[in-house]
């Protein structure tokens, strides 16, 4: 196993964090205290003031862009940055510091997976339209999956169709927790629906390109994470009443949803766990900072009630997540999905378990202040809460790995080779 980064990841790195320091720290603490007074002093929470996304903001994408610094996930070099898996890890974790800073870069979700669908997915009409303005940053993408009415743990429940008619496709259903409708440059949706019941279990779907302006398609509403809106990007539910699109609006062919959304999910999943493990890490920067300044009781507040074991019990499981995450990402480079199904689903289990435990611990040492929008642990928290159902829940990846670890055995407990 190799986890080493090569120089060019290495000026990558350095790079992006003279720039995060440099340029998009100072913005992001502007925008987060106007952001936090705008809401006291609104009573609708999901008022336009907050969806709107500012000039500042887009010259620092600019920027970004100018510098060489954008769309660092795509591993192809002319579109990207050309990095594996291994090499994106480090940069992935430095973004994910901050739930402010992959946007920066053109590297957040679920831009990132819509975009791979169609690179590896998409036909060339499909890639004009909607890839080049998306790794262009011109646009933004949601993508419509999970549904209200079923448990959307298992896809194989979902009810929204996607009904081939004569040449166009016919959408309806209703779908939440679409993540990205909310963006003022929100223009595509990719939309999963059930095509053909009576295919097999893996062939009955399609996914499937809408505009977000078709006829048909309506946001009912934008859905807070425990009272976080996630603006301006944010997650919706959907409706799409006999919404009709032309048959190549369809993603490779009916029927091939399950084998994209699989696809889709293997980098997502892994994507989300780097971001995780530099939000661990931030985290606990907080929690140690925090620790030293304030004094309680005659003492700093690190050294009151075990608080120096619970930074080295951090310590080290940032540490074990990082090399697992590593593990996975090399996995994924040298055997790809299939060889690497199971540590993915390892470490979608462990990451957000171990980010929750470590920023509530930073929680309990900064108080009170900890639950507010002061500091950025609530909402991480949250983010950490959220990625326990998202991509898949921790009880369908632990059934995965259970399943793959008892197949190692025969009959009566012999490890097979």
């Amino acid at each position: 196993m190799d986890f080493g980064q090569s120089d060019r990841s290495r000026d990558y790195l350095e790079r992006l964090r003279t720039f995060i320091a440099d340029e998009v720290a100072p913005v992001e603490a502007r925008l987060h205290a106007a952001r936090g007074v705008a809401q006291a002093q609104r009573q609708d929470t999901s008022g336009a003031d907050t969806w709107a996304v500012t000039d500042e903001f887009r010259e620092l994408q600019r920027a970004a862009r100018a510098q060489g610094l954008w769309n660092l996930f795509l591993p192809d070099p002319e579109l990207g940055a050309g990095l594996s898996n291994v090499e994106y890890a480090s940069l992935a974790e430095e973004m994910g510091r901050s739930p402010f800073y992959s946007a920066v870069f053109n590297c957040s979700a679920p831009d990132t997976g819509n975009m791979e669908v169609l690179y590896h997915y998409g036909s060339e009409a499909q890639k004009e339209q909607w890839l080049r303005p998306l790794l262009d940053g011109e646009i933004r993408s949601a993508f419509c999956m999970t549904e209200p009415g079923v448990a959307s743990s298992d896809a194989t429940n979902m009810a929204a169709t996607a009904v081939v008619d004569g040449d166009q496709v016919v959408l309806n259903g209703r779908k939440w927790w679409s993540t990205g409708i909310g963006h003022p440059d929100c223009k595509v949706l990719i939309f999963m629906g059930l095509t053909d019941p009576e295919a097999h279990k893996y062939q009955r779907h399609s996914m499937v390109l809408v505009p977000v302006d078709t006829p048909g398609v309506t946001i009912e509403r934008m859905l807070p994470t425990m009272g976080f809106y996630d603006e301006p990007a944010g997650h919706g539910e959907v409706s799409f009443t006999d919404v009709r699109l032309p048959l190549d609006a369809i993603i490779a062919g009916p029927g091939r949803g399950f084998e994209i959304a699989q696809g889709r999910l293997g980098p997502g999943r892994i994507h989300h766990c780097m971001r995780l493990v530099g939000l661990a890490e931030h985290a606990l920067e907080l929690a140690c900072r925090r620790g030293l300044e304030r004094t309680a009781f005659g003492k700093p507040v690190i050294d009151l009630g075990g608080n120096r074991e619970r930074v080295a019990d951090a310590r080290i499981a940032i540490n074990q997540l990082r090399l697992l995450v590593l593990h996975a990402a090399w996995l994924l480079d040298t055997q790809g999905l299939a060889g690497a199904r199971s540590a993915v689903s390892e470490i979608k289990i462990a990451a957000p378990r171990v980010t929750q435990q470590i920023v509530d611990f930073a929680i309990q040492i900064h108080g009170g202040g900890g639950l507010s929008d002061d500091f950025p642990l609530a909402g991480a928290w949250t983010a950490a809460r959220s990625l326990r159902l998202a991509d898949g829940p921790d009880e369908v990846h632990q059934s995965l790995v259970a399943r793959g670890e008892l197949g190692k055995y025969k009959q009566g407990g012999v490890r097979q080779k």
